[in-house]
């Protein structure tokens, strides 16, 4: 079982948006959520704007949601908005029955995927810095930086041409 590193997140920094069980592929949606995953709120109305593909138009509709929600709950400033997380998820597939010759049926699987689109408000990120300096031990540097590693494979310390030329 792998473990993973859960990262704290301020909630009085951030704000998601989420759409659940939109008729598209996940695959297909992440093709679009790669492309503004890290930019600011302002560049990435830019990009699904012009981007040519169907799955922009929802994403587009969470972005504005999630930019609505850091206004109004939080007070945000929607230019100092950047898009911290965005992820796909698949959702549930539905299954349809078509018709085909003989009396026989072809099943039809229309995927859904649900999208979570996370806005964070920089301008606190700079204070937050300010704030955490003020607060550093001043011994932060690592002690064992300065550890030499002898390579067994090429050493010629060991009188012979290493570890290979042995027999």
């Amino acid at each position: 079982m792998i473990d993973k590193k859960k990262i704290k997140r301020n909630p009085y920094r951030e704000v998601y948006a989420l759409g659940q069980h939109i008729r598209m592929s996940a695959h297909k949606a992440r093709r679009v959520i790669d492309q503004i995953r890290g930019r600011s709120y302002d560049e990435t109305l830019m990009i699904l704007e012009l981007m040519p593909y169907r799955a922009c138009y929802p994403i587009l509709k969470l972005v504005y949601s999630a930019a609505a929600n850091s206004n109004h709950n939080m007070g945000f400033n929607s230019a100092s908005l950047m898009i911290s997380k965005a992820e796909v998820n698949e959702g549930n597939t539905m299954k349809r029955l078509q018709l085909r010759a003989r009396g026989r049926s072809y099943q039809i699987k229309k995927p859904t995927c649900h999208i979570t689109v996370v806005l964070r408000d920089i301008s606190l990120d700079e204070i937050y810095q300010e704030s955490a300096m003020y607060f550093k031990k001043p011994e932060w540097r690592n002690k064992h930086t300065n550890r030499t590693y002898h390579d067994i494979y090429t050493s010629q310390s060991s009188g012979s041409g290493g570890l290979w030329d042995k027999k």
